[in-house]
């Protein structure tokens, strides 16, 4: 018995203080897993948000009708987006890796949010930011989980499950009419390398928005799990044998502007791949691919599919 007694009790101390702060909430609880430091309880519905990426939390936390004052604004790609933000006041914290303290307390937040995707960076920014307000960081890219966490908060549940329901039946439609002969190779092309984002369940949205949708993948780039990007060399961009070729420029850093995704375009090795070659190589938008912001951005990629990969038959 007491061996036993030695094994449990760690585990029931640990449980004990979420169970326990769970009953004590008489407001909007949030305990699920994915949330770092959960749970969090808030005796009322925030009236004043900040959030500190714009992308996810952003895009998703405007559709949800939160109340957000504050979010890092400078280089956005998504210029719709950006624009929506500023029509509802939403304050400017500076460049997404760098945002301004002094403005953030000087809004006076009862939240802070942010999409982290990993708990490595969320235990990094949360002592700092649980300092200003109570502070709410989601660990996992679940994007369709995460508007109904951010919805719980403005108490849009209802609606959040309309869209999501009217987002699915779109998905299934276009899943029918993509075409089970032929792969897709998609590429980022940045200042300073070349990036390979893999898909599946735990990929970021859009690529795995991809699978979702039955678009196949070159065999090089569904061989990357579990390494969620690959940086090819010069060498291995010919693993990139798609019969479709899509290709992203830019996302909060100056690729689209400084010559160098114009050198990739012309260089023997990028003519040489087979998509190039026949004429079916496309320029996709970085504020969707790289900014993912909700539905809003999924239809995009859906209508990318459509455009680029349906149209091709």
């Amino acid at each position: 018995m007491k061996r036993i007694a030695r094994v449990l009790l760690p585990g029931i101390l640990v449980i004990w203080p979420h169970l326990a702060a769970a009953q004590q909430c008489d407001g909007i609880l949030l305990d699920s897993e994915s949330i770092y430091s959960a749970p969090l309880c808030l005796e009322e519905p925030p009236q004043r948000v900040v959030v500190m990426d714009p992308s996810f939390s952003l895009g998703i936390g405007i559709d949800v009708g939160l109340p957000i004052v504050g979010a890092p604004l400078t280089d956005m790609g998504d210029e719709e987006l950006l624009g929506k933000a500023e029509e509802l006041g939403v304050v400017n914290l500076g460049f997404v890796t760098d945002p301004s303290m002094e403005r953030l307390v000087a809004l006076q937040p009862d939240l802070i949010i942010a999409m982290t995707g990993d708990e490595g960076l969320a235990s990094t920014y949360y002592p700092m930011l649980s300092q200003i307000a109570p502070t709410m960081l989601e660990t996992e890219v679940d994007w369709r989980a995460y508007y109904r966490t951010l919805a719980r908060l403005s108490g849009a549940e209802a609606e959040v499950d309309e869209m999501l329901a009217d987002f699915d039946v779109r998905l299934e439609d276009v899943r029918r009419r993509v075409p089970d002969d032929v792969n897709v190779s998609i590429l980022r092309i940045t200042s300073w390398d070349f990036q390979v984002y893999r898909g599946g369940p735990d990929g970021y949205a859009p690529f795995a928005l991809l699978d979702e949708a039955g678009v196949r993948r070159s065999d090089y780039e569904t061989a990357l799990a579990p390494i969620g990007m690959h940086r090819p060399d010069w060498e291995e961009l010919a693993q990139l044998d798609g019969d479709v070729l899509l290709y992203i420029i830019g996302g909060t850093n100056t690729s689209d502007t400084d010559g160098r995704y114009e050198e990739v375009l012309n260089h023997p090795l990028w003519q040489m791949l087979p998509a190039v070659k026949a004429g079916r190589v496309h320029r996709i938008d970085h504020g969707t691919w790289m900014e993912f912001n909700g539905l809003r951005a999924a239809h995009r990629v859906l209508d990318d599919i459509e455009t680029y990969v349906i149209g091709t038959r």
